[in-house]
This record gives structure tokens, C-alpha cells and sequence, in this order.
């Protein structure tokens, strides 16, 4: 199985992740974690060129490839091997965040990047996307550390990917699932593990 954990920046995604693993693997799965950009070297190293670079001027288009690049790497040397081996997949993130940055976001075409990204990871998506939502302001003032490049973007930038994230959901329920982080880290990881238990009895059936 595979899924991502997707949202906006400073809504948790890193930490019910790694809880929403502890709790896969004490149910007896057998569970590889990484994050869209990094987990291999070559998104390691596109990640900070990304994240890190404030020196860089970096074009959407450019910006989008350079993400695209990571995640394929991503898919064929970690998560497809995973999968064929019969383990659950969890990613701190994947297409979809890229479509919704750099679409939603950035400016461009939302469509062609679904496309583009699809060539890139060779067809292979997430079964599931739960996406975390809380309002810009309240996720910017979570952030206790030094901003990142995408961070910095600005407020309106942030509201246009969060809403971003919201159409998304909408256009594709059966796949994305909006949970409301707003609350505390173990109320949010109640709602989590809610929306995963009722995927994987969909698989069952």
C-alpha cells in the first residue's frame, strides 16, 4: 500500500507521518517512510537545491522539472522496490504537493503538470493522499525555525496552495482526503489513522 501525507507548510506532515508509521508497524506491517524531495541521493541533493539555495534564481518551470527529477528517482530506487516487496509505503509528500505549488501556486498549467508528473513516476501514485489543512497564518506560525525557499513565498502564494490542496480533494474524493490539523498532535493522528482504517477496508472488500 501506498500513501502520502501531503498539505501545506507547517500543518504537521512530518510528525504524523512518522506516528502514522509507528502505528502501521505495530499492526504488523511492514512500513519504508522517505519524503518527496530526498530519501536518494539525487533528491538529497535536488532537495537543498530547492530548499536551501536563496541565492539561486529558479524558474516555476525549472522549479517543477528539478521536483519532478527527485520523485522519479524516488519511485524506482525506494518505493516501487518497496511495493514489490509487499511493504506499506508512507511519503512525506508527492505529485500532488507538486501540482498544487507550483500549479495552484506558481502559475502553472494544473493539467499538464498531473501529466508530466505521471510520466515521471512511471504511472506509480499513492492509493491514498491525506492532506492536511489549517490556515496559512495559523501553519506560518507553527514554524519555529529558519524559513525555507518555499516557505518564504509569501501569504498569498500560501493561500493560493491551500486552496489548491482544498480543489484537489474536491475534484478527487475517492483518493484524497482533506483532515482538518487544527487541533493537537494525537487528535489529529485519531482523524489520520480514521481515514487509513476506512481505506484499508475498502481494500479488503
Amino acid at each position: 500500500m501506498f500513501i502520502s501525507i501531503d498539505g501545506g507548510d507547517g500543518t504537521g506532515k512530518s510528525t504524523q507521518t512518522e506516528l502514522l508509521a509507528e502505528w502501521l508497524r505495530d499492526g504488523g506491517r511492514r512500513v519504508v517512510v522517505c519524503r518527496d524531495p530526498g530519501s536518494t541521493p539525487l533528491g538529497e541533493a535536488v532537495r537543498n537545491i530547492l530548499l536551501d539555495r536563496h541565492d539561486l534564481h529558479i524558474h516555476r518551470r525549472s522549479e517543477m522539472l528539478l521536483y519532478m527529477a527527485a520523485r522519479a528517482q524516488l519511485a524506482e530506487e525506494v518505493v516501487r522496490p518497496a511495493l514489490e516487496q509487499g511493504k506499506t509505503v508512507l511519503s512525506d509528500r508527492y505529485l500532488l504537493a507538486n501540482v498544487v505549488y507550483q500549479g495552484y501556486g506558481g502559475g502553472l498549467d494544473v493539467p499538464t503538470l498531473w501529466r508530466v508528473g505521471r510520466v515521471a513516476t512511471g504511472g506509480l501514485m499513492p492509493e491514498l493522499t491525506v492532506v492536511l489543512d489549517v490556515p496559512p497564518e495559523t501553519a506560518a506560525a507553527r514554524i519555529s525555525r529558519p524559513l525555507d525557499r518555499m516557505e518564504r513565498q509569501g501569504a498569498e502564494f500560501h493561500a493560493r496552495v491551500r486552496d489548491g490542496f482544498l480543489a484537489e480533494a474536491e475534484r478527487s474524493p475517492e483518493r484524497i482526503v482533506v483532515v482538518d490539523a487544527a487541533e493537537s498532535i494525537e487528535e489529529v493522528q485519531e482523524r489520520v489513522r480514521d481515514v487509513v482504517k476506512k481505506h484499508l477496508k475498502y481494500l479488503e472488500i
